[in-house]
């Protein structure tokens, strides 16, 4: 499902060059737990990456090369420390979401969450914040009527703070099968989707933002939905000032080509639904290993290691 061969050349969208997009991570939070590794990689000016299905090749980029980054995270506090020394072009997505700690364990109190998505709003631009409400799962506790409640609750608090918002509905990943006992889903079908999807579309446009979802699909633009996904064409040209780029082959849902700069099962949020990470045993030792000087994210370059550079492109 992610990414095998970090050089696939993919399908070019149309235009001119184009360089790079860096993802700060859909592997993990490395805004809420590596934070301090982070900037020191971007003060040193490269980052290596091991490749998750060949360990012993690594991807080095330079961020001389990087036009853009793209950070995802459920806590952007620490962000609002070290934002203003990035003078790389940022958007940053935000999960959000109405869940408690039977679902999200480790994730701070949401109302921090919201202040924090405030004050990076004010010192960034609405217009680089997203808001992700997803995945959205159904069950005796969170029932539709409870999401619709939570959902008009964030639109109403975070009015003016983004433009944006990205949906999506839980898949059956590893660690959702896991906790099927914990999470007792209750599957949605597609009219059930429709009618959750008008609800909310209905309480975003009240509080001015528009809605989507990526990679889902279920067709949605009947109910209010932009019919987008999270880095497409348009927000990768606002970013970057380029006109070309790749579809991102590790993932097939129509964003743009990005590098991935993060690494599996080192997430301590442990969100019960989470798809990159799935074991909380390797989890804890991963995050052990994480030494804020290393190249790595996790571990050290070993001799063996082959090191390709990642050329812009």
């Amino acid at each position: 499902m992610f990414e095998k061969d970090e050089m696939l050349q993919g399908e070019l969208y149309n235009g001119g060059d184009s360089k790079m997009i860096i993802n700060v991570s859909g592997r993990t939070d490395i805004v809420a737990f590596y934070s301090e590794w982070f900037m020191n990689r971007y003060k040193e000016g490269y980052i290596d990456i091991r490749n998750p299905f060949y360990p012993k090749q690594v991807s080095r980029l330079y961020m001389e090369d990087v036009d853009a980054i793209v950070f995802c995270t459920k806590n952007p506090k620490p962000l609002l420390g070290y934002i203003d020394s990035i003078e790389k072009p940022v958007n940053v997505q935000v999960t959000l979401t109405g869940y408690q700690t039977d679902i999200e364990p480790n994730v701070p109190d949401k109302k921090e969450i919201i202040e924090a998505i405030k004050k990076l709003s004010a010192k960034i631009g609405k217009e680089n914040v997203d808001l992700r409400y997803d995945p959205i799962l159904i069950n005796d506790k969170y029932t539709m009527d409870y999401h619709i409640r939570a959902f008009e609750k964030l639109c109403t608090l975070l009015e003016g703070c983004c433009n944006r918002i990205i949906v999506s509905f839980v898949d059956e990943y590893k660690n959702v099968n896991k906790h099927s006992g914990l999470l007792k889903l209750i599957e949605l079908s597609d009219d059930d989707k429709r009618k959750l999807a008008r609800h909310l579309a209905e309480s975003a446009h009240q509080h001015g933002f528009t809605i989507q979802t990526c990679y889902e699909n279920i067709d949605l633009t009947a109910e209010g939905f932009s019919h987008d996904v999270c880095v497409g064409k348009e927000l990768a040209q606002k970013l970057t000032g380029k006109t070309r780029f790749r579809k991102w082959q590790a993932r097939k849902c129509g964003c743009v080509e990005m590098v991935d700069i993060g690494y599996y099962n080192c997430c301590s949020h442990f969100c019960r639904y989470c798809y990159a990470n799935y074991d909380e045993v390797k989890v804890n030792a991963n995050k052990r290993m994480n030494n804020p000087k290393s190249s790595l994210l996790i571990g050290e370059l070993g001799a063996d290691d082959i090191i390709k550079i990642r050329k812009s492109r």
